[in-house]
């Protein structure tokens, strides 16, 4: 009965705290008014750009002088091989690596499901955050994937997001500024350039614009390096996106960097070719292996020289296939003229047969 009693007190409680409208009151004159969140613009869901784990500031990623598009290596069911894969970012930061692209054109990024993508970035961070800056390549010809896998990967701590304007689906200059104005409020974002791959150029006036939004660390440009000193005469930070120019790019036409793919196999040598002054004749000395590396699509060559190096399992996810006998057996004398010490790895440098590869089509 005591409870009974103290349940009925209760609720003669809460009703007397019920709100009462003034007898001015009329129901009909009620006006709807839209939820809040309706009406801010930029509000994205589930996560917002201040719901990060690392805060990071543009100017934080302008002065990366060597990015790394890190190499995804995977288990023969092609499932990712995260012990390679720690050891290949551990190497990168040893050797003077600043920075690492994840899930890129060179990590795959394209073959990898959004889970995979999001929770290769997040153990990215929380593995090795704290040594290096962590650039989540978060773009899409989707506007929304975009806008949702940056979300997602800002959230897990990445410091920076890699954006890349719609390629196929391709859109008009003005659509390019908006994609990138839905994106870039997120954080820290670098724009990629790469025509030869998307089918269309991003010209300089839609940089610009976009270049008017604090959080723009800077262009990943692939078009050549009039291009280059075109932005850094004006301000934009720009990084090379041809390993073969990235040294003329740095000395002569005032980039900062580059986002490189060499520096997979010789990181100590690419940083010093930015870091070192000019130096031609080292970059002579590496331009056999950037040919070579490039001769088939990105990544395939990378795939093949990492194998022989026999850092990574010697497997590849459809549709990229290892480069055939004839150029495995020039990487070997490449890797010999270089010297195999300025190399990724310890193991000889071998030729694999063609049944050493794995070729994985599901995944």
């Amino acid at each position: 009965m005591a409870a009974l009693k103290s349940c009925t007190v209760c609720l003669r409680e809460s009703t007397l705290r019920l709100p009462r409208h003034n007898d001015g009151y009329r129901r009909r004159s009620a006006k709807w008014r839209s939820p809040r969140a309706a009406i801010i613009p930029n509000f994205h869901l589930p996560m917002r750009s201040f719901e990060v784990k690392n805060r990071t500031s543009a100017e934080d990623i302008k002065s990366l002088r060597l990015i790394t598009a890190i190499k995804t290596p995977y288990l023969p069911d092609g499932r990712f091989d995260l012990e390679a894969y720690d050891d290949l970012v551990n190497t990168q930061i040893t050797n003077g690596a600043e920075g690492v692209i994840v899930g890129g054109t060179t990590g795959e990024g394209q073959l990898m499901s959004w889970d995979e993508h999001i929770m290769l970035i997040g153990h990215t961070v929380n593995c090795f955050g704290g040594s290096i800056k962590v650039i989540g390549n978060t773009g899409s010809n989707s506007t929304r994937e975009a806008i949702h896998a940056s979300e997602q990967g800002f959230a897990v701590g990445m410091h920076a997001a890699l954006h890349i304007n719609p390629y196929y689906g391709k859109t008009s200059l003005e659509g390019l500024v908006s994609h990138f104005d839905s994106v870039i409020s997120m954080g820290p974002t670098i724009i990629y350039n790469v025509p030869s791959r998307t089918g269309q150029d991003i010209p300089p006036r839609v940089m610009h614009t976009v270049a008017q939004s604090a959080n723009l660390a800077g262009v990943k440009e692939c078009v050549g390096n009039d291009r280059v000193e075109q932005y850094t005469e004006q301000g934009i930070v720009v990084w090379s996106g041809n390993d073969d120019q990235c040294h003329d790019s740095r000395w002569n036409h005032g980039a900062t960097g580059v986002i490189s793919v060499t520096s997979n196999l010789v990181p100590g040598l690419m940083r010093d070719l930015m870091f070192g002054g000019k130096n031609p004749s080292l970059n002579s000395k590496l331009l056999p292996l950037m040919d070579w590396l490039f001769q088939e699509p990105n990544p395939i060559g990378l795939n093949t020289a990492l194998a022989q190096l026999g850092v990574v399992r010697p497997v590849f996810r459809l549709p990229y296939v290892p480069l055939p006998l004839k150029k495995r057996v020039e990487f070997v004398n490449i890797v010999k003229a270089i010297g195999r010490e300025n190399f990724v790895g310890e193991k000889e440098v071998q030729v694999l047969d063609d049944d050493d590869f794995v070729l994985v089509s599901r995944y």
